[in-house]
């Protein structure tokens, strides 16, 4: 996640990103903004929910979780390292911890629970949580510097880590729909499905997306992406770039197609379209 702006503030899929059967798999973190809903279970590295937060299935976490107060899992809860339960937490399932617990006032767990490590009823903010939460105020101030130091501190010269998948506050994941109010940004290589709703949306390259794209403003599909469905914007341009297929409409303000773009649809453009032909070509000619 690129520094210098607020963490939370777009639906950020990162490189190779998955929906399996009934999960959402990514190989970095999973950051979910409060009361956003999650109809599919998550598998990550580590896992970081805050307040009323829903998810439809398990959680599978191979460092830590966090589940900030009246969240409510419908499955499992693994987790590799150690867990954090706020107050009032419902987990339908088990919980399972490879660490310690620290789990707040009030919380349910139907099919109860096991740690490796201590168990103790409290409410803290872990490291994770206050590393990411340190860093947003600065960046919020400005101080960009500072949380640039923070950051290169905190990887001790380690290998940066994947990027997280966030999603915003008030987001609504499911298998029909990624519906957040924010600009949304996924990486290249993932398999998705659901219709995207945002305020923006880039899209990566060698995506493939069972679902359509509906933005207010621009929309950008990179390379040899197929979407199975509409692209349509409101006021904002859509960029469809070589390889890219559309199988659907697509109706936008302005276009700027790659001739090397497919639109199985129709096309509807209010203001200019434009044909982009390879550099290649046009030097030949």
């Amino acid at each position: 996640m690129a520094l210098g702006r607020d963490p939370l503030d777009a639906l950020e899929i990162p490189d190779g990103t998955t929906v399996e059967e009934h999960d959402l798999v990514t190989e970095g973190d999973v950051i979910v903004g409060g009361q956003s809903t999650v109809e599919f279970g998550v598998r990550g590295r580590n896992v970081v929910a805050g307040e009323r937060v829903r998810f439809g299935g398990d959680i599978e976490a191979e460092g830590d979780c966090r589940l900030d107060m009246w969240c409510d899992v419908g499955g499992n809860v693994l987790v590799g390292d150690d867990a954090y339960l706020g107050e009032r937490v419902h987990v339908g399932g088990q919980l399972m911890v490879s660490g310690d617990l620290d789990i707040g006032d009030d919380v349910e767990i139907e099919e109860g629970f096991e740690a490796n490590g201590w168990i103790v009823i409290r409410n803290p903010m872990p490291t994770l949580v206050f590393y990411f939460v340190v860093l947003s105020q600065l960046l919020r101030m400005g101080e960009t510097d500072a949380a640039d130091e923070i950051a290169e501190a905190m990887s001790d010269g380690e290998e940066a880590p994947a990027d997280p998948l966030v999603i915003p506050r008030g987001g609504n994941v499911s298998d029909d729909s990624w519906r957040v109010s924010t600009p949304a940004h996924v990486g290249d290589g993932c398999r998705l499905h659901g219709n995207v709703r945002a305020k923006s949306i880039e899209m990566g390259a060698d995506n493939n997306v069972f679902g359509s794209l509906r933005a207010r403003g621009d929309i950008a599909v990179d390379e040899d992406t197929r979407i199975h469905g509409d692209v349509t914007t409101r006021g904002g341009t859509v960029q469809l770039a070589a390889g890219v297929r559309v199988l659907g409409d697509v109706s936008c303000n302005e276009l700027e197609l790659h001739e090397d773009a497919v639109v199985d649809g129709s096309i509807r453009s209010r203001g200019e379209m434009r044909i982009v032909r390879p550099e290649a070509k046009r030097e030949i000619e």
